[in-house]
């Protein structure tokens, strides 16, 4: 497949609400492993279309780098809990912020045959379920970011988006 360009902070695609997918088509499905592939050349650990310039509801997310986890438009049916720590994402390069989320989600989907799906997720992997979902509706973690952000170009990004 094809590394796509990751859109950054600052462009308008990444603040618009993307459109639900309606049938799976060959190009969709085209853009799935596109999706996958820049995520993993990119070394994160989620991706949503609208950061490769796609307004479409569509999510891929793998927290263990062997598990990929494909959600068309999702939507979160249940949370619980709280976490409080970093985050970072591929369309904000070289930063991170100390953000609040649920450490625990139920997201209900659809997955590449258009079946619904429901998936439970805690820790990190809720963490990336919610800030790959605020992509789909126009939104990045720096507006939830509590303090200032951190300059992490030295470090190694461990969680992403």
């Amino acid at each position: 497949m094809a590394i796509r360009n990751i859109r950054e902070i600052g462009e308008e695609v990444l603040t618009k609400k993307c459109k639900a997918v309606v049938e799976m088509t060959p190009r969709i499905k085209e853009l799935i492993e596109d999706m996958l592939d820049t995520m993993y050349e990119a070394n994160g650990v989620g991706l949503a279309a609208p950061q490769v310039g796609i307004l479409k509801r569509i999510v891929v997310i793998d927290v263990n780098g062997d598990d990929p986890h494909i959600f068309i438009n999702p939507r979160i049916v249940e949370s619980s809990g709280e976490q409080f720590g970093p985050e970072a994402c591929l369309s904000v390069p070289g930063k991170s912020g100390q953000v609040r989320r649920p450490n625990y989600v139920k997201v209900a989907a659809l997955d590449v045959n258009m079946t619904e799906f429901e998936l439970e997720a805690t820790e990190l992997f809720a963490r990336a379920v919610c800030h790959e979902l605020d992509h789909l509706d126009g939104k990045l973690y720096v507006d939830k970011v509590e303090g200032e952000l951190q300059d992490t170009s030295c470090e190694e990004e461990t969680e992403e988006q």
